[in-house]
């Protein structure tokens, strides 16, 4: 398998930490965004909206960074990462939308505006990101993990962004069960760094 990659991008970071933590045997080869590799025709035949990651497997392209979660977790057979009974199931896909939607729009868009300088409104994607980080601070108050009794692949599609909100000037200090978590995400046997940058609050550690 290779697994298309940008290291600057908490989407790819989530799949190639997945693919880390089940021991999945891939290659991960880099995107030369700056210089629009990404939106060449060899990789749009890969993934027409022109972004990473994107998982090739035997001839299989798979784009999407969730979507890449549940191919693995159904490749490998690893029904602890992805339940296949209903309720398991459905609860793993609540945070699959939580993170395509809450935190795509709210610690990841600011974290935009400070590595990328996209145009966000920074006071309203910041406050989008507080909003939905006390909702996740509420579930994990007596939990150790977002959607089960041990790490599912929900817990690795939040991870990223939240880890670099500060980096948005997204502040985690009131969120004390959040750390704890993203401290039990990192000790996970596998687990690998997403790149930091010296931007927002994380300028000024």
């Amino acid at each position: 398998m290779k697994l298309y990659f940008f290291p600057l991008s908490g989407h790819a970071h989530r799949a190639h930490l997945f693919l880390s933590l089940i021991g999945a045997p891939h290659e991960v080869v880099t995107v030369d965004m700056k210089n629009g590799q990404h939106k060449t025709p060899e990789y749009l035949n890969m993934n027409r909206f022109g972004q990473v990651p994107v998982l090739e497997d035997d001839g299989k392209y798979i784009a999407d960074s969730n979507a890449i979660l549940v191919y693995a977790a159904k490749k490998f057979g690893k029904t602890d990462w992805l339940p296949e009974d209903p309720a398991g199931a459905a609860a793993v896909q609540r945070w699959l939308s939580v993170a395509a939607g809450q935190i795509a729009f709210g610690p990841a868009a600011a974290r935009l505006i400070t590595v990328f300088g996209a145009k966000f409104n920074p006071e309203e994607v910041i406050a989008r990101a507080h909003a939905v980080l006390k909702v996740i601070e509420t579930e994990l108050t007596g939990r150790n993990w977002l959607a089960a009794d041990h790490p599912t692949i929900a817990d690795v599609a939040l991870y990223s962004y939240i880890a670099r909100a500060p980096e948005g000037n997204v502040d985690l200090a009131a969120y004390p069960q959040v750390r704890a978590w993203l401290g039990r995400i990192e000790g996970l046997k596998g687990f690998v760094p997403f790149q930091e940058t010296a931007a927002g609050l994380s300028a000024k550690k």
